[in-house]
């Protein structure tokens, strides 16, 4: 992971001297690190805190470290420093266990003596108990305090340490933290002292965090290919959900979880709560970081969030929002479908039959909290309440108001993102009913179908070929294309009768942008590439404004929309569905360098620039798309369906697939290329266990049921 993602300078776009930290603890985090030595900037433990300093080492000779040179790597931060005063060679990290980690090597070239200090926050640590420092940080606005532990494999680095001319000295501080009262002293001092009185040198350290760190990775598929964006891409979205991975093991998250990002909006003063942060269980995000998790080996990662909602639970049942002390609000979702396309994968039928409740609360809540009450459509109240706020069609009605704000330009709609939300969900209990043995399984089926029928005979319009958002009261059709037009074909809910719709997606003057897909179409009256609303940026520069922007978030949807399209038609579409895919791959990387790894919210769909500022963003899905649709491996609940798109490469691998406790291994090679996988034969290839069971020239569709697999290992099909 280090060698194939490392970086330069990673830094906030809005604060170019505020270095970003790739390792993650399962509560504590750098929001971001100043250029000092040690752990300054601003720091978080479960949620947004501010801490402003964990601490840092005073020199008497500089004031300033910088310019300096930074190595950016996923599991460790390098930094080094030098003019003709000192040196400084740094290495830092934090550990899962969180610990705040820092190698350092100091060497003084002047003639003067360099003095050494530890420093730390305020009054924060008073008590030191032999080598270790004791302190606590009060945070105001939620119910834990932070406790922590400072040792040094120096101990003269608490009063000074004093380099002569020419000498150099290397030290290590570790500081570990946890929640006061919870985490016991003794457990905190063991944690940091295991770095600082264990034997090890600095580089014995650094090769530890990094063998630690990349064991969650050992348990993931590999893919590599004939496109170096691709591949790369792959990677850095595994690394984007253990950037994400947290286990505060408190309050209303007991279990793990994927942050939507481990940065946050606006104030950054010390201690502070305001603005919005990404860091807390956001129903919305669960089922996008499911869709991709649930191909890590480990499935209790995925099932965390979802128990924590279900013990947790908002109003009626709902799903919601989570802090470790408040339940929040509930955005649409479609978590109950992602939670069985999780269960195809690890197959843990004591999951769905303990959630299986809960699931169904979900089909009652949204029926009781969104259902119009004269069919299957689902309302949406708050335009923010699908993720998607300040989509025009809320504003069709009022000819696109410039004060959208005033609520008396604003219309309730019959939502296409949510109704298909809510026909997903409603399809995955009744499978999940199945799946119990649970008599209401048809009930379920039944209901679904009449979602369906409801989403294509009323949002569905014939003359421009397009499904729309509805007046809530009156069935209107809202005509603006929003990019939740294209929701019903990700839902495989259509056939031949609807074919005109994907086109709007492959049109230059719609929705296929030079930075595509924008959320709403590029003819819309309202549309805005930056995310203004009609000339005016109603939530400043970089708001959420779904008006226009390019989101990571729909153009996951967008594409699996486009990739099953294209199967159900013939694979008309397969090259089409290739570019796509590798410009919603660059988004991943700054200005398109592949030497940049770095994910945002939303982006100017005209030129791509980035209007966010909220790296290793969680609020989509990749790896998914890369499995089931490029590899072409779908599980379903009897079978295996290889059904992969042809969109140019010249081989493929995906391995370490592991399904139920069996691993697979997809491979494609044309004739006559080279490749840099040594063990690739030519044509479509699946092995089983080692073996390969299928075998063709070329990319092709076929069906495995389940139950046959160990009978057809050695027994190649074509």
């Amino acid at each position: 992971m280090n060698e194939q993602l490392h970086a330069g300078r990673k830094t906030l776009r809005t604060h170019p001297g505020a270095l970003l930290l790739g390792s993650t603890g399962a509560r504590l985090w750098a929001d971001y690190l100043e250029p000092v030595p040690g752990f300054c900037g601003r720091f978080d433990f479960i949620h947004k805190v501010n801490i402003p300093m964990l601490y840092s080492v005073e020199n008497s000779l500089i004031s300033s470290f910088e310019p300096c040179r930074t190595e950016w790597y996923p599991s460790y931060l390098l930094m080094a420093f030098e003019d003709h005063r000192l040196s400084l060679v740094e290495k830092k990290f934090i550990s899962w266990n969180d610990c705040a980690v820092s190698c350092q090597t100091w060497t003084n070239h002047s003639s003067e003596e360099l003095v050494l200090k530890l420093s730390t926050y305020g009054d924060a640590f008073q008590m030191r108990s032999g080598h270790v420092l004791q302190g606590e940080y009060q945070i105001p606005h939620y119910s834990f305090d932070v406790a922590g532990a400072i040792a040094v494999s120096d101990p003269a680095l608490y009063e000074e340490v004093r380099l002569q001319p020419g000498q150099s000295g290397t030290y290590i501080i570790a500081a570990s933290f946890g929640i006061s009262g919870q985490d016991d002293t003794p457990l905190l001092q063991a944690r940091a002292t295991a770095y600082t009185d264990g034997g090890w040198t600095a580089d014995q350290i650094i090769e530890k965090q990094n063998e630690e760190y990349q064991e969650w990775f050992d348990n993931a598929p590999v893919f590599t290919s004939s496109d170096p964006l691709l591949n790369k891409t792959w990677i850095y979205r595994w690394f984007l959900l253990r950037h994400n991975l947290s286990d505060p093991q408190y309050g209303n998250l007991a279990y793990p979880l994927f942050y939507e990002g481990r940065s946050h909006k606006k104030s950054k003063e010390p201690f502070s709560k305001g603005g919005w942060e990404f860091s807390k269980l956001i129903n919305l995000s669960v089922p996008l970081h499911l869709m991709d998790a649930r191909w890590h080996h480990e499935g209790r990662y995925s099932e965390g969030p979802l128990r924590n909602m279900a013990e947790s639970p908002g109003e009626g049942g709902q799903f919601s929002c989570l802090t470790v002390d408040t339940v929040m609000h509930a955005f649409a979702n479609f978590t109950c479908w992602a939670a069985y396309q999780l269960y195809l994968i690890h197959r843990n039928r004591d999951m769905v039959v303990e959630m299986l409740p809960a699931f169904k609360s979900q089909i009652s809540e949204a029926i009781r909290v969104n259902g119009s009450g004269n069919d299957h459509l689902m309302i949406e109240y708050k335009h923010t309440r699908t993720g998607k706020e300040y989509q025009p069609s809320y504003w069709y009605f009022h000819n696109y108001p410039k004060n959208p704000k005033d609520k008396e330009t604003y219309t309730h709609l019959k939502r296409v993102d949510r109704t298909v939300y809510h026909y997903l969900n409603t399809l995955a209990v009744a499978n999940m009913c199945e799946i119990a043995g649970d008599s209401e399984a048809t009930m379920y089926h039944q209901m679904a179908d009449g979602i369906k029928q409801d989403i294509l005979e009323k949002m569905w319009d014939e003359e421009t070929a397009f499904f729309y958002d509805l007046h809530y009261q009156t069935d209107q059709k809202a005509f603006v294309k929003n990019i939740v037009g294209f929701y019903p074909a990700w839902a495989q809910i259509i056939d031949d009768s609807y074919k005109g719709m994907i086109g709007h997606l492959m049109n230059e003057r719609e929705f296929n942008s030079k930075c595509p897909f924008p959320s709403v179409s590029m003819d819309c009256p309202a549309y805005s590439k930056d995310g203004g609303w009609m000339g005016h940026f109603v939530k400043g520069r970089n708001g959420c404004v779904w008006d226009g922007p390019t989101w990571p978030y729909t153009n996951s949807i967008a594409l699996d929309a486009l990739a099953k399209e294209s199967k159900r038609s013939g694979y008309q579409y397969d090259s089409f569905f290739g570019h796509s895919l590798r410009e919603y791959a660059f988004l991943h990387f700054m200005k398109r360098d592949l030497n940049q790894p770095g994910l945002v919210e939303h982006y100017n769909s005209a030129t791509g620039e980035p209007l966010s500022d909220e790296q290793e963003y969680n609020h989509s899905f990749f790896i998914d798309l890369m499995i089931t649709h490029v590899a072409g491996f779908t599980v379903e609940a009897d079978r295996i369906i290889l059904d992969p798109l042809d969109i140019g490469l010249d081989f493929f691998a995906l391995d370490r697939v592991k399904v139920a406790g069996t691993e697979y291994r997809i491979t494609y090679k044309k004739p006559n290329v080279l490749s840099t996988v040594s063990d690739l034969e030519e044509g479509y290839r699946l092995y089983v266990d080692g073996k390969l069971v299928f075998s063709n020239q070329t990319l092709g569709r076929i069906e495995i049921p389940l139950e046959e697999l160990e009978t057809k290992k050695g027994a190649i099909l074509s």
